[in-house]
């Protein structure tokens, strides 16, 4: 670990934080994607696992009074469902891979018909969503599009969006360096990283996400929705276009 890769994660880390605290997702995809180029597939997910989980933790936290905890409860059982699949098949995702699904989640949310009624406060919607999603964040490392879809068809407010959404997001990416980190450890002997870049990253993710937070009280619904897809079409084209040339190269 160098001074000047050190000093490059930190801040992408400050500013994709500050990111997933406007929108809740796109910060996210940006960090992985950064941290595959830089890293191993294992010390990236291990990272963002652990920069994540500080980060969304912190912002459920901050919008701790608009957080649906039954939702999250719900959400947690198809978590669970999905944890234990990847650790019967103990699957360990390369780079091409991670760039693709990566790159392919915002366009498969999109192309999601508004008929088939995501809507997460439905029942059995939320643990199907909890499976689903945790199954490619294992995959990818990030699933925020898949999980803003079975939120945007919701009756929430974006403030319950974000609080909501940052808790099983947390506990995602918790699922994350569990499997990584302990149950597939085994397949990912590149996978360590020094114990002070954890320390580093750590409170730079929440000063990204206070001043995510003060950007989205300034924003509307409308404006929420808005930019959330634009950002994400133009950030899964550059992720596919990354992944097919590591396949093609």
């Amino acid at each position: 670990m160098t001074v000047s890769l050190a000093a490059v994660t930190a801040l992408v880390v400050l500013v994709t934080a500050t990111l997933s605290g406007i929108f809740g997702m796109a910060g996210g995809m940006i960090l992985m994607a950064y941290l595959t180029f830089a890293y191993s597939v294992g010390a990236a997910m291990m990272l963002h696992g652990a920069t994540q989980a500080v980060s969304n933790g912190y912002r459920a936290i901050i919008n701790r009074n608009d957080i649906v905890w039954r939702l999250v409860a719900t959400n947690l059982t198809g978590s669970i469902a999905s944890l234990a699949l990847f650790m019967l098949v103990s699957f360990v995702p390369e780079k091409p891979t991670v760039y693709l699904v990566l790159g392919a989640i915002p366009f498969v949310a999109f192309s999601i018909p508004k008929s088939w009624g995501l809507d997460i406060t439905k029942p059995l919607v939320s643990p199907a969503c909890g499976f689903v999603v945790t199954a490619l964040t294992l995959t990818a490392g990030v699933a925020g599009p898949i999980l803003d879809v079975f939120f945007v068809q919701s009756p929430l407010t974006r403030h319950q969006i974000v609080a909501t959404k940052a808790v099983t997001q947390m506990l995602q990416h918790l699922t994350k360096l569990l499997y990584f980190g302990v149950l597939a450890a085994h397949l990912l002997p590149d996978a360590n990283l020094p114990w002070w870049i954890y320390v580093m990253v750590a409170p730079l993710a929440m000063l990204g996400t206070t001043l995510g937070k003060m950007m989205l009280d300034r924003m509307n619904d409308g404006q929420f929705k808005k930019w959330s897809r634009y950002i994400l079409v133009v950030l899964g084209a550059i992720l596919i276009w990354r992944g097919l040339s590591l396949s093609l190269g």
